[in-house]
């Protein structure tokens, strides 16, 4: 402006200032705008809590979440990138098949992203993964080697190989690969791009929390399944990580007795009639409800994450999902038979099979049998213990609605109903014996080790196909050889039935093929 302009000279000189420091102004204004810009965006990324709902119940079970992201789970874009970064872990596939877990088809006839079992949450606006009830309960079959893989929500995982999958992700807490100019670039290239703000928080919040996490869990797990057998496909140790995980009991302290506790998954069918009865392998807890979040527990949900409202709705749906008939079809004449000698010796202990299905009837069905008169393995029973129940008692939910009242210490296991029978080898609660054929043989006879992972079915043999192996020989080009002599997988005990002559045997055999 011309000079003539202003009336003072005043006026002149304050706005050659206001003209000099015009552009610092218009620099400051555009700072604070990206300040405020980013972090409202970071806001917004980062508080978002939300899951994806499923309208119909089965999906729910197999991808809702039931709230172990929030503690357990690693981020969704740290579990697509593994398998790039750790190849040799992945048997070089891009997905976690290795490790035993089941993929479907999206309606586009595509792998999904995620395995069942597996579910997503957004937790402090990152997109989390962690495991919900299916991964434990669903398995498949085959009725051939070559025919169709038929997946079967609710019956045990046989495929999961649990224990390897927690201990890879383990060892990952203090691999370099896992540092952030490694992981995001993978991730990146797995397609997750970061945008500026993402990748800050990433590098500088996000992978140190992970790696702290699995640290932390790798100091306390490790030690307890350094004490244990490998589990195998199709197990758990249900009570001993949560003892060393959530109370933060050390492992080294746990006694030679209860530190071995791994049994098999079990199926989770037609849950209504079984409220009231003993569940759990030892029978530990009468309340349906208490026994679904005590598993949730072990899934990785703690008191204050767990989505109460999933699990009921899984819950109410087992309450009436029945079983898969079985394909067997033995000689009609010795199911008749069979089923003879079955009611006289089996039935008040386990119920019943009939032409309308299973019958959930028997004077002794969901009733604790002592161990000294089974005569199984007791690692199970061992390992959950007075002490540690009086601390679930105490602790967990304490307060709330949802505390425990219902746990109790045992002397035996469980006579279990058996229905879906044939989805359910091997055998006993640990799986020590592999064909129902096999039950009936005095346990000396039993096979002292054989090979599980196969879903094939063995139609005359009842259970899966379970070859003999050699535990002290190369391990099998394919499936896990169990060692019924290592600490937690005897195979003796449940003598009923195994001083029937041959033919009755063969009898009771073809009946118990029809479960």
């Amino acid at each position: 402006m011309p000079d003539s302009y202003f009336v003072t000279e005043v006026e002149r000189q304050l706005a050659q200032r206001r003209r000099k420091w015009q552009p610092v102004r218009l620099v400051l204004i555009a700072a604070l705008v990206a300040v405020v810009y980013l972090a409202l965006t970071a806001v917004i990324l980062f508080t978002r809590n939300d899951a994806p709902r499923y309208g119909e119940v089965i999906e729910h079970f197999k991808y809702g979440s039931i709230g172990s992201e929030t503690e357990s789970g690693i981020p969704y874009r740290v579990w697509q990138a593994l398998p790039r970064l750790f190849p040799d872990a992945f048997e070089r596939r891009d997905d976690y098949t290795a490790f035993g877990f089941l993929y479907e088809k999206d309606s586009l006839g595509r792998q999904r992203d995620l395995p069942i079992g597996v579910s997503r949450r957004t937790v402090r606006g990152v997109d989390m993964v962690w495991l919900n009830c299916a991964v434990c309960h669903t398995g498949t079959y085959r009725l051939s080697p070559d025919g169709a893989r038929i997946i079967v929500p609710a019956m045990p995982s046989n495929n999961l190989q649990f224990e390897r999958f927690v201990r890879f992700i383990l060892s990952t807490a203090g691999d370099e690969r896992m540092a952030p100019d490694t992981l995001l670039p993978e991730a990146e290239a797995a397609g997750h791009r970061f945008g500026l703000v993402e990748k800050t928080a990433w590098r500088y919040l996000v992978l140190p929390t992970l790696r702290e996490g699995l640290i932390a869990r790798h100091a306390r797990l490790e030690s307890l399944l350094a004490r244990q057998p490998d589990w195998g496909p199709g197990r758990v140790d249900t009570f001993n990580p949560y003892k060393v995980v959530q109370m933060k009991i050390p492992a080294s302290t746990l006694t030679v007795a209860e530190a071995i506790g791994a049994a098999d998954f079990p199926a989770v069918f037609e849950q209504g009639p079984r409220e009231g009865m003993h569940l759990h392998w030892d029978g530990n807890n009468t309340s349906l409800a208490e026994r679904n979040l005590s598993a949730a527990l072990g899934a990785g949900v703690t008191p204050e994450t767990v989505d109460h409202a999933a699990i009921k709705r899984v819950a109410d749906w087992l309450l009436t999902l029945k079983p898969p008939a079985s394909p067997n079809r033995p000689d009609a004449g010795a199911v008749a038979r069979g089923r003879s000698i079955y009611e006289d010796s089996c039935s008040s202990c386990h119920g019943e099979q009939d032409a309308a299905g299973y019958q959930f009837r028997g004077e002794a069905i969901g009733k604790v049998d002592p161990i000294e008169r089974l005569g199984t393995d007791r690692a199970r029973l061992d390992s959950y213990t007075p002490a540690f129940r009086q601390r679930q008692l105490t602790e967990l939910f304490a307060g709330t609605p949802y505390a425990f009242r219902s746990f109790e210490k045992t002397d035996g296991y469980a006579n279990l109903p058996l229905d879906g029978l044939w989805l359910r080898g091997p055998y006993l609660h640990n799986g020590a014996v592999p064909t129902l054929k096999d039950l009936l043989a005095p346990p000396a006879q039993r096979p002292s080790a054989y090979l599980r992972g196969s879903d094939v079915i063995d139609a005359v043999n009842g259970g899966f196909v379970s070859p003999p192996c050699d535990p002290k020989g190369p391990p099998p080009a394919a499936g896990f050889c169990f060692d019924t002599t290592q600490a937690g997988n005897g195979k003796d005990g449940h003598l009923y039935g195994t001083d029937l002559p041959a033919s009755a045997k063969s009898d009771l055999l073809a009946y118990l093929l029809t479960f």
